[in-house]
């Protein structure tokens, strides 16, 4: 890696302060695990000047119930959400989705908010220098998506605009389900974002010289079945191909409330709204999650070689809803050789990073 210098610092308002002084040449290190395969690789075009170290900085990582809300700190550490009884209990589908992270000795560095906050894992984005990058791209201001004539196996299906990374955030489509808003604090002071409104095609909604303090889930009113569904060519560490995240309220054999999130198939999380509304109602059974199933992709416009994740994700919505397991080998019904791995594919990449 090359120099730079290490600030630690004290207070949000100290790190905003030092975001400032350096004007969009410092970055900040909450878990580290996805900002030193950053740093190491050298894929963005300007190498930072500073790192702003958070970890500092004291109560960012709570994990508390207060007037109503859910508050979870940005530097909460995945490992300790994913043991959490109370989000075991009420946030269930929160639970697994963090649990599902990368793997047991990730999760006990990296928060929540690099989580939230990483950058996308396009082969083309992360191109490294030592290959022969940084490759200039729509996600950098400069270029074309790479992936729309190129390898675009892992990209979006849906709701893609010039840039077709997929968010690679499996808490972020948990937290999808409960309308959760991210606390922001910049040098205009706070501000809310939801966050499905914090995702865009070429980034996220942060300014430069802003972080992400906290994020609020409105308190559960009342029980549901909560599910986390995530497939992968590997089980362990792999980013998603498609995850779901499911709550379901059942009231005498009939749905009386539904919840869908789908996540790696657009640049945010994809809310299945046209298959909630179709549950609500209606018995939950294999035809009508099918149905829902068919409902959660409408609007799909897949690319080339990713169009296999279509049947993915009606596959994973179906069964999420119905309570069954999330671990089936998907791929023999789609064809693994649509979903393999070649040499522009990192989804085998172990740094579900914290940033």
């Amino acid at each position: 890696m090359r120099p730079f210098v290490h600030l630690n610092v004290r207070s949000v308002e100290e790190a905003v302060a030092a975001l400032v002084s350096y004007n969009g040449r410092a970055r900040l290190n909450a878990g580290g695990t996805d900002l030193f395969g950053l740093l190491k690789d050298e894929f963005l075009p300007e190498y930072p000047e500073a790192i702003v170290n958070i970890k500092s900085v004291s109560g960012l990582d709570q994990i508390r119930e207060d007037q109503g809300m859910l508050r979870i700190g940005a530097l909460a550490r995945l490992a300790d959400l994913a043991n959490s009884p109370l989000l075991k209990e009420r946030y269930g589908a929160l639970a697994e989705a963090v649990h599902s992270v990368a793997s047991p000795q990730l999760r006990n560095v990296a928060t929540i908010g690099g989580n939230l906050c990483q950058d996308v894992r396009c082969c083309y984005y992360r191109y490294p220098r030592h290959l022969g990058g940084p490759i200039n791209c729509a996600r950098k201001g400069n270029g074309p998506c790479l992936a729309v004539k190129g390898d675009n196996r892992q990209h979006a299906i849906m709701e893609g605009r010039r840039c077709f990374a997929v968010c690679p955030s499996d808490t972020a489509v948990a937290l999808a389900l409960y309308d959760a808003k991210l606390v922001v604090v910049g040098p205009a002071g706070e501000r809310r974002i939801g966050i499905r409104e914090f995702y865009s095609p070429l980034g996220n909604a942060l300014d430069r010289n802003e972080l992400v303090r906290e994020i609020e889930i409105p308190a559960g009113t009342g029980p549901c079945r909560q599910t986390f569904h995530k497939f992968t060519l590997r089980k362990p560490i792999d980013f998603a191909i498609v995850s779901v995240a499911t709550a379901v309220s059942i009231s005498d054999g009939v749905c009386s409330d539904a919840r869908i999130a789908v996540g790696a198939v657009a640049p945010g999380v994809h809310r299945a709204i046209a298959a909630e509304v179709f549950l609500r109602g209606r018995p939950l059974n294999e035809d009508s999650a099918a149905q829902a199933g068919e409902l959660a992709v409408t609007g799909a416009r897949p690319l080339s070689r990713n169009g296999y994740k279509v049947e993915i994700a009606r596959t994973l919505v179906a069964r999420a809803l119905l309570g069954g397991s999330g671990d089936g080998m998907l791929v023999e019904e789609v064809g693994a050789s649509q979903a393999g791995r070649s040499g522009c594919d990192i989804h085998g990449h172990g740094g579900h990073g914290a940033g």
